[in-house]
């Protein structure tokens, strides 16, 4: 069973930073991509960021410049460096990891965590 464990939410200020963390375990036979997704009261679940495991990173135009994704293949972790956040960044943040695991290596999914709350907020 793959199991997503966030961590790193909670309030910051306007301007602030913030760092998010999401763990993947369970038995992998490999992972392809990790990202980011966040869905604010009221709307719809869109994307932030994602990088696949060779390094190819994307993000959303509202993000750019002011969020970094990166990934720790050793430890099947991927990060969000949060910088310059705004009020609109306050949303539910959920991670994804893409993956097969070793009873059906062929079989490739999307893995989704349990979210964590960012409010930005003086």
């Amino acid at each position: 069973q793959v199991q997503l464990v966030e961590s790193g939410g909670g309030l910051v200020q306007p301007g602030g930073s913030l760092r998010l963390s999401c763990v993947t375990s369970g038995m992998l036979f490999s992972v392809y991509a990790m990202g980011w997704y966040r869905q604010a009261p009221g709307k719809q679940r869109e994307m932030v960021a994602s990088a696949t495991r060779g390094g190819v990173a994307n993000s959303a135009d509202s993000v750019k410049g002011r969020f970094t994704i990166s990934i720790d293949n050793t430890k099947n972790t991927v990060y969000l460096q949060m910088n310059s956040v705004k009020p609109e960044d306050t949303a539910v943040y959920y991670c994804y990891t893409e993956a097969s695991e070793l009873v059906s290596p062929t079989t490739r999914r999307r893995y989704w965590g349990q979210g964590t709350q960012v409010t930005v907020s003086s």
